[in-house]
């Protein structure tokens, strides 16, 4: 093993469940990628930009995804970068190009044994109808949320009641009602209206 394989596998065991830390790493060895682990985003779990700071492509991940998310969301992003390689600006963001790369890639975590069933069933719907992100297929969202580290306290979004008062990033809101995949919420302090995922991870605080 490369020292160069030996660093990516020291970096990786922290956000990528073991058994694929050797999937990773070898796309990372195989490119000419720029691939960082950021801060928390919240438009956005990862990006793929043609040329980054460093002068070429590069890949960046939100660094508090759950093994398995990260692990998919990195797997979105390389997609992007075999689809610029081969067809530059010519293609469609999540077009046909896209969902090609996007597939070959998922195949080999769907048909690994180190994967949980319930995730491989998830990736086979996904992947017969393959949407623009892990976010915005919502049962592939749903199961990936299970791999999350449990919080008692917090609830889904989809499963508060409606014209509750919840928290989320120390602001409360109130819930309004659903918009495809995200609910029309009331900002309590300012009356503003904002669109949250019905995903999203939430205290809820009637009654304060």
């Amino acid at each position: 093993m490369s020292k160069q394989i030996e660093q990516y596998h020291r970096v990786l065991n922290r956000y990528v469940p073991e058994a694929f830390v050797p999937m990773l790493s070898g796309l990372l060895a195989q490119n000419p990628v720029h691939f960082r682990i950021v801060k928390p985003r919240k438009t956005k779990l990862g990006d793929f930009r043609p040329k980054g700071k460093m002068g070429r492509p590069q890949i960046t991940v939100n660094g508090d995804l759950n093994p398995y998310s990260f692990l998919i969301t990195a797997l979105h992003e390389f997609a992007h970068l075999f689809t610029y390689e081969q067809f530059g600006n010519h293609a469609a963001p999540h077009g046909k190009e896209w969902k090609d790369e996007y597939r070959k890639l998922l195949l080999p975590l769907i048909d690994h044994p180190a994967t949980p069933e319930i995730l491989q069933k998830a990736l086979k719907r996904s992947i017969a109808r393959t949407k623009a992100s892990s976010c915005t297929d919502m049962q592939l969202q749903r199961v990936l949320l299970t791999f999350s580290s449990s919080q008692d306290h917090l609830m889904l979004l989809e499963q508060v009641d409606k014209n509750c008062i919840f928290a989320l990033e120390g602001r409360l809101f109130r819930k309004g009602h659903l918009r495809r995949t995200r609910f029309i919420c009331t900002e309590v302090s300012s009356g503003k209206a904002y669109l949250i995922n019905a995903l999203a991870q939430v205290e809820v605080k009637d009654g304060e």
